[in-house]
């Protein structure tokens, strides 16, 4: 079981900002097969650096030239006016576009009977409940246990971000989650 000391530590959080995520996070590992140290250190590497150490349960809106680009992106499923926004990255793992929203409540009421339409609610994948579910499942579907296992940290990176943005700051945020799980 990972304590609250240990998921602050491993997320380079303190223990104010941790623990509203650590429970609903422990929980989500648990249920998405993330239940060894590799992976775990992987995937809290990897929330932690997408949500900025958890300050931030949603993309910064400007809208900057990139998150414009949000707007009307089919393989987003943006296809309404003002999709881009009403979809930007949600949770720690930055759930972004209708698609994704919609395909994340599907597979999430598989497992979840009370899980909220985050289509008709977007903002619940803010809720520590939610976005640690929603990143769990992200997880698991994109097949990021095997990744975790053979400790490919760039090849994790590439399929949540797209590329290696933050790398640095991923590398080093494994390295210390590996260290307080004991597998440094």
């Amino acid at each position: 079981m990972l304590t609250l000391e240990q998921f602050a530590n491993a997320t380079e959080c303190p223990m104010m900002r941790a623990e509203p995520w650590h429970a609903p996070i422990v929980n989500a590992m648990s249920v998405f097969d993330i239940n060894t140290p590799l992976r775990m250190a992987m995937f809290l590497a990897q929330v932690s650096h997408e949500s900025g150490r958890f300050v931030y349960r949603r993309e910064i809106w400007g809208p900057t030239e990139a998150q414009k680009r949000y707007e009307g992106r089919l393989d987003l499923g943006n296809t309404q006016a003002g999709d881009g926004k009403r979809f930007m990255g949600r949770g720690p793992i930055q759930v972004t576009g209708r698609a994704n929203y919609i395909s994340a409540r599907n597979r999430l009421r598989e497992r979840y009977n009370d899980t909220p339409d985050f289509e008709k609610e977007p903002e619940r994948l803010e809720e520590p409940i939610w976005g640690a579910r929603a990143a769990a499942d992200f997880w698991f579907t994109k097949g990021l246990n095997a990744l975790a296992d053979a400790g490919d940290i760039e090849r994790v990176t590439k399929r949540i971000n797209g590329g290696l943005n933050g790398i640095d700051d991923r590398k080093k945020l494994y390295s210390g989650a590996k260290k307080v799980l004991g597998i440094a």
